[in-house]
C-alpha cells in the first residue's frame, strides 16, 4: 500500500490542522517578540493608546492601493478560498489536483507581488518577507513532493503555507498603517 492510498481520518486530519495553526501562532509570536525586542512592550502600549473603532468596509483605499497591492490581494484572496475548499475536501481526486494549481499559482502570485510590497517599511524588506521567502522555496518543493507521491510530506508543507503564508501574513495586514486596517477600521 503505498502513500498516496492512505487516507487520514476527517478527525485526524482537523487534529493535525490546529496543531499546525497552533504551532505557526506560536513561532509567528516568536519572531514577532525577537524582531522586535525590546521595543514590543513599547508597540503594544501604542496599539492600546490607539482609538480604534470598526467601521462599514470601505473599498476606497483599495482603490487608491497601487496595482502591486491589488493584484497581491486578489491572488491572497483567491488562494485562501482555494485553500479553504482543498483543506475541506477529499485529497488526491482530480477537482484536488486542478485547484491544486490553482492554489499554487495564487499563492506564487501572491509571495511574487509581496516582493515589491515594501513602503511600510522605508522601501527595505521587513521580517514579514521571511514568510515571502519560506514561500517561495516550499512552494515548488511541496509540488514536488505530490508528483513524487510523498503525501504526509506535501500535506505538511502546504498546510503550513496555508496557515503561514495566508492565515498568519493576513493577520499582520490589519496592523495600523496598512491597506486593510483602513479598510475595516477608522481612527
Amino acid at each position: 500500500m503505498t502513500h498516496s492510498a492512505i487516507k487520514p481520518k476527517p478527525a485526524s486530519r482537523l487534529r493535525q490542522w490546529l496543531v499546525s495553526l497552533a504551532i505557526s501562532f506560536a513561532l509567528t509570536a516568536a519572531i514577532v517578540v525577537v524582531a522586535f525586542g525590546d521595543r514590543f512592550d513599547d508597540y503594544l502600549d501604542a496599539i492600546a493608546r490607539l482609538n480604534i473603532r470598526p467601521q462599514i468596509p470601505d473599498l476606497a483605499p483599495i482603490l487608491a492601493a497601487g496595482p502591486v497591492i491589488q493584484v497581491h490581494l486578489v491572488a491572497a484572496l483567491t488562494a485562501l478560498a482555494i485553500g479553504i475548499v482543498l483543506l475541506a475536501g477529499v485529497k488526491g481526486t482530480n477537482m484536488h489536483r486542478t485547484l491544486g494549481w490553482g492554489w499554487v499559482i495564487a499563492m506564487a502570485v501572491t509571495a511574487i507581488s509581496s516582493l515589491f510590497i515594501r513602503e511600510l517599511n522605508g522601501g527595505a524588506f521587513s521580517f514579514i518577507h521571511l514568510l515571502t521567502g519560506w514561500t517561495i522555496i516550499v512552494l515548488p518543493m511541496a509540488v514536488f513532493m505530490a508528483r513524487r507521491h510523498k503525501v504526509r510530506e506535501h500535506q505538511k508543507m502546504m498546510t503550513g503555507m496555508f496557515v503561514g503564508g495566508l492565515i498568519i501574513a493576513g493577520l499582520f495586514a490589519f496592523m495600523p498603517g496598512r491597506v486593510l486596517f483602513s479598510v475595516f477600521f477608522s481612527m
